[in-house]
């Protein structure tokens, strides 16, 4: 399974809304888990967004739905959005799910 997500690098100003694109080349699990990692951190786990769950987003600590949600516009394609930007959202961010041919998580 491939994983790719874009954009790469992604400025926005402060109080806007950011989204982040994933694909995830194949639709097994229907989960997709999001992560924020600041250079020299260990990965924070922001949110699991299960694709046919009725309350999708599953939040870690610190992370709430009041600026953080998750999309799947298809069964492939999955959305980190972060509404209302502050500089203490300056990091790398990616998107891990499980791959069942390897049985081992996937990321980029």
């Amino acid at each position: 399974k491939v994983v790719t997500q874009k954009p790469a690098i992604l400025t926005e100003q402060k109080g806007t809304s950011v989204t982040m694109d994933c694909n995830i080349e194949k639709d097994e699990n229907k989960y997709v888990s999001w992560y924020k990692q600041i250079p020299n951190a260990a990965p924070q786990y922001v949110l699991r967004y299960y694709h046919s769950h009725s309350s999708p987003n599953q939040y870690g600590d610190g992370f709430s739905s009041s600026r953080f949600t998750s999309k799947a516009p298809s069964n492939i394609d999955y959305q980190l959005i972060i509404s209302n930007v502050d500089v203490t959202d300056s990091a790398v961010y990616y998107c891990k799910t499980w791959d069942n041919t390897t049985a081992e998580y996937v990321s980029q």
